[in-house]
């Protein structure tokens, strides 16, 4: 946590939220207000089986919409690239983003390369161990983004994103042009995805509170925010988890993501994300669900550095003011919720991990970690704990 005695940067955003149940038939209007008219829609496959896919056609019957392929897990280089072509082929004038996370980051990858042209890697953002973090400089104007999520991963609001290659590898994006400018929180049209996958990713949420909360790049407001957003984050989850079908426990998670997103946009992530991304690049596992099992042993790991934000978290859950009670309350939490808790419950062969600790030492999550990590065999023993 930062005190106003300290120099912070903030990284505010525009994005304007609209949220309520049945907002996603404002769609139209809201690419209309943008001063677009040939939007170009994204969706994974089982987003377009939903209902309320065929409620967002309907919404956008009013302009020249264009679909582009469906959308993998994690997204692709190809995926990207086919994306960039449609907007090309289409003339597009922004991008509507329906789904989860995956979703999100693949309609700013498709904004980015669809500006700056190139390959994808060539943008991505590049770590130099103990601490430096090079962004390229990318200035061209980028294409509007209206999301509408159904999950609780908050990459509406964030301007970074993630791109796994063939060979296993999270590339790293950030550009602040990238964030959505229009996000439509509909908790109604959550309702069709699964319970299981948003107390998963309320999870992955929650660790972006968290590790806004103890970055080294965190501010007094995203203070304010993070330790709110965990509180919401916390009653939301417990909630969804005693009623999954329950739209207004739904839109809370939704709203409480999204405040952990814009946590993470401003203060960045830690070690526990970085852990999460090699994790998921290399081993194809579901970002909420790795996040589900990491959180409370990179927070275990950070303990010694963090002593004073995880003593504020304890006392905003009203458990105490000892920072060890507030890893026990995530704890206590994943239990409560039946999220994994396990690596080999995901079907991670022990095997792996001397590889994943080695590959998270250039991970640019490092930068903002409160803790330095002293080496691979720190990171195996946390993978070990969480085996």
């Amino acid at each position: 946590m930062q005190t106003e005695s300290h120099r912070f940067i903030h990284q505010a955003l525009r994005t304007r939220l609209v949220f309520g149940p049945g907002v996603l038939a404002e769609a139209g209007r809201e690419v209309a207000a943008l001063g677009c008219r040939r939007p170009l829609l994204l969706a994974s496959r089982r987003s377009r089986a939903m209902p309320a896919y065929a409620e967002l056609r309907a919404a956008l019957a009013g302009t020249h919409v264009a679909e582009s392929g469906d959308v993998p897990a994690h997204s692709s280089p190809d995926t990207v690239q086919a994306a960039a072509r449609a907007v090309a082929d289409h003339g597009a004038d922004c991008l509507v983003a329906f789904g989860g996370g995956s979703v999100a980051d693949t309609a700013k990858a498709a904004a980015l390369l669809a500006a700056e042209g190139g390959e994808l890697r060539a943008h991505a953002t590049r770590f130099t161990p103990p601490a430096t973090v090079h962004i390229p400089p990318l200035r061209q104007p980028k294409l509007p983004i209206v999301a509408l999520p159904l999950t609780a991963s908050g990459a509406e609001v964030t301007p970074s994103f993630g791109i796994r290659t063939a060979d296993g590898e999270k590339l790293l994006f950030w550009d602040a042009q990238l964030a959505s400018r229009v996000v439509l929180l509909d908790p109604a049209a959550s309702a069709a995805m699964p319970a299981s996958v948003m107390l998963q990713t309320g999870m992955n949420a929650l660790a972006h509170c968290i590790e806004g909360l103890y970055s080294t790049h965190g501010s007094p407001i995203a203070d304010a925010l993070a330790l709110d957003g965990a509180r919401r984050l916390r009653d939301a989850l417990r909630r969804v988890a005693a009623d999954p079908a329950g739209v207004p426990a739904r839109g809370d998670l939704l709203v409480a993501a999204h405040m952990a997103g814009m946590v993470l946009a401003s203060a960045r992530s830690g070690l526990h994300h970085a852990l999460c991304h090699v994790l998921g690049a290399r081993c194809g596992v579901a970002h909420g669900a790795v996040n589900a099992v990491m959180l409370p042993h990179a927070l275990r790991y950070n303990l010694p550095a963090a002593r004073g934000p995880l003593a504020a978290l304890a006392a905003a859950w009203s458990a105490g003011d000892a920072p060890e009670a507030a890893i026990e309350q995530v704890v206590a939490l994943q239990a409560e919720l039946a999220v994994p808790r396990r690596l080999r419950d995901l079907g991670i062969a022990r095997e792996q991990l001397p590889g994943v600790a080695a590959r998270t030492l250039g991970e640019r999550g490092l930068a903002c970690n409160p803790r330095r990590v002293g080496g691979a065999a720190e990171l195996e023993t946390l993978l070990d704990a969480a085996w």
